[in-house]
């Protein structure tokens, strides 16, 4: 292991500057609540996050910086640090928790509660940064040279190249701009159609894109790789089994279509996307289990040791320095907060478990923190295997509660329930961890930053519950415009293994498919991803990535001035991304409100249009990437 000793931070510890301030505590839970809002929406859409942090500091600057004539860089990392909490809990949230509000549609169950949404929210995401605060000096001061925590590192370098505050934080705000115009265009009055799609009625294949902002900044920030896994499992699924299915099952009912209908007579009803809704979804959701557990697995002995080495670290790791930078909440109140959480957990009526099941969680929540802390200090956040953790949290906590004789819904509520705090708090340890890192080396105050982190959690969770319900209330889960596809999955496995009614027979080829591609050495997860939801959503993310394979492609251009022009792309993204998500969220209170902008009887503009503006936008993405600083 490499010597520590000699790191300084930017700011040294003697140095005093504002840091835990009214202005950044204000900026942090607007932007807590705004990020995570904005994620929510986007991965009940497409399936996956994208992180808050840097938009969050290139905000907080250009806000300090720039209009208050402030300079203190440990302000604008207090603000990301608040900031970036609530998207991690958003995205914790939303793998598990619509899985409720389906099965209340279906009328096995009541809504869940705002109270009890927030509970459950509010014991993950505080369990999370707690179980960080003893293994900040183990992993982030003990390991400093170790474990670089890529998107932490990369944060510290956005606010140390503070004097580009302004000119960045002007590119993020004009994606969101812009996303909200295209935003408002096709889903609030509704002049330009949100899918542009091509139907090869005798092959029964389709091919499609949807027209909207955050996909195509979603597909650029992933880059063609992931995109192109994506798109392949979309074109596997849509051009080649839903046309197998036509051709050798056109006059047979197959399960589950009902009874008495042929799939020739469900493509007649319903096109491709019914033989996907009914059969195809069915192989996805089997190759993302699948991809789930493998990555669990692959990462089993890096689990071991890493729990183990964590834990070593903390034996002699204890921070007897009482310098500025050295400081962490002290252990007692951590102690005492993680046995508040226990009493709530257990309290909690959602959570059916006695006060040793309430126990049992917590220590699997400190194992999985554990793992998540380290991982995403030597692989990255997006390399974490969250969705795996979650899907064997669900399925032993599923086969547990199923041996108790409870088969029935609350059981199935229960599971759902164990799963959503256990997955918040792998994601919110994740993100405090690159948050610590992005402080060590500026010098900022541990204890500050956490208390930073948990009022994010506080305002994060408050607010993810209404966001619930109102996207809920607007279109309703599972549909086109909010598949939930991580909690739909959820869903399926704690019904499968409750009821067994899931068609395995579909599962299981889409193991066997996984299978297969793991031994190909194909990432399986993105293409299981790109299997499990619509070709339309694919395709546009596909889009976004050969943007990004075009601009990195480059010859004559140096790889500094490409890299600058990829973070002002990605910044501009993260824009969009966020205006979208935010418009999603306002277009569905009209919705729930009643108020009606639709024109599209008036002035639509058809396929030509979504074409038109989806070179639009990839116009503003490309023009924003070659903006010059100011």
């Amino acid at each position: 292991m490499k010597d520590n000793n000699d790191f300084k931070p930017y700011i040294p510890a003697e140095k005093i500057t504002p840091e835990f301030t009214i202005t950044s505590i204000i900026m942090g839970v607007v932007l807590a609540v705004v990020f995570g809002a904005a994620n929510a929406y986007l991965g009940l859409r497409v399936g996956m996050t994208v992180s808050a942090s840097i938009p969050a500091a290139v905000i907080s600057m250009g806000v300090i910086r720039v209009l208050m004539k402030k300079n203190s860089i440990l302000e604008s990392n207090m603000v990301q640090t608040i900031g970036s909490a609530g998207e991690s809990l958003a995205a914790g949230a939303i793998f598990t928790m619509p899985a409720l509000f389906l099965w209340a549609e279906e009328g096995l169950c009541d809504m869940p509660s705002l109270l009890e949404i927030t509970l459950i929210a509010l014991c993950g995401g505080i369990l999370g940064v707690l179980f960080m605060i003893p293994l900040r000096n183990a992993l982030i001061v003990k390991e400093h040279a170790n474990l670089l925590y890529p998107e932490g590192t990369a944060c510290a370098e956005v606010l140390l190249a503070g004097e580009e505050g302004g000119a960045n934080a002007s590119t993020v705000f004009s994606g969101m701009g812009f996303a909200a115009i295209f935003k408002f265009l096709v889903d609030g009055i509704k002049v330009i159609p949100a899918d542009v799609c091509a139907a090869f009625r005798s092959f029964k294949g389709e091919i499609g894109m949807e027209v909207y902002p955050a996909l195509v900044s979603v597909g650029y920030i992933v880059g063609p790789k992931i995109a192109s896994y994506m798109f392949v499992g979309s074109l596997v699924g849509w051009m080649v089994i839903i046309p197998l299915i036509c051709l050798f099952g056109a006059n047979i009912s197959l399960y589950p279509a009902a009874e008495g209908v042929t799939v020739a007579q469900l493509y007649a009803g319903g096109g491709a996307a019914a033989i996907w809704s009914t059969y195809v979804k069915y192989i996805g959701a089997g190759a993302i289990a699948t991809g789930g557990i493998i990555s669990l697995i692959k990462s089993l002995p890096l689990i071991i040791t890493t729990f183990r080495d964590s834990l070593k670290s903390m034996k002699g790791g204890k921070n007897t320095s009482t310098a500025r930078t050295a400081q962490d909440l002290p252990i007692n109140i951590v102690l005492l907060g993680i046995a508040l959480m226990i009493v709530i957990i257990w309290l909690v009526p959602a959570i059916p478990v006695n006060i040793l099941g309430a126990m049992i969680i917590v220590v699997f929540g400190f194992f999985f923190a554990t793992v998540s802390s380290r991982m995403v200090g030597l692989i990255g956040s997006s390399n974490n295997p969250v969705s795996g953790m979650a899907i064997a949290t669900l399925l032993i906590a599923t086969i547990v509660i199923k041996s108790t004789g409870d088969t029935g819904i609350t059981g199935m509520t229960g599971a759902i329930a164990i799963g959503s705090v256990i997955c918040i708090i792998a994601a919110i340890a994740g993100d405090t961890s690159q948050d610590l890192k992005t402080g060590y080396l500026l010098g900022a105050t541990p204890k500050k930053q956490q208390i930073g982190e948990l009022i994010g959690v506080i305002a994060a969770a408050l607010a993810i519950g209404g966001v619930l319900y109102l996207l809920n209330a607007a279109w309703g889960y599972g549909g086109a415009e909010v598949p939930a596809p991580q909690a739909t999955l959820m869903k399926m496995i704690v019904e499968g293994i409750m009821g067994g009614n899931l068609p395995w027979n579909l599962v299981f080829i889409g193991v066997f498919l996984a299978l297969g591609l793991e031994i190909l050495q194909v990432p399986v997860m993105p293409f299981a991803i790109g299997l499990y939801l619509p070709i339309y959503l694919n395709a546009t993310i596909m889009i976004g990535g050969v943007v990004r394979l075009v601009m990195d492609g480059r010859k004559k251009v140096s790889d500094k001035v490409k890299e600058e022009q990829a973070t002002n792309g990605t910044l501009f993204s993260a824009g969009m991304i966020a205006g979208e998500g935010l418009v999603g969220i306002a277009l569905a209170l009209l919705t729930v409100a009643g108020i009606n902008m639709d024109l599209s009887g008036k002035v639509f503009l058809g396929n030509i249009g979504g074409v038109i503006l989806m070179a639009v936008m990839i116009l503003c993405l490309v023009k924003f990437s070659f903006r010059k600083k100011k």
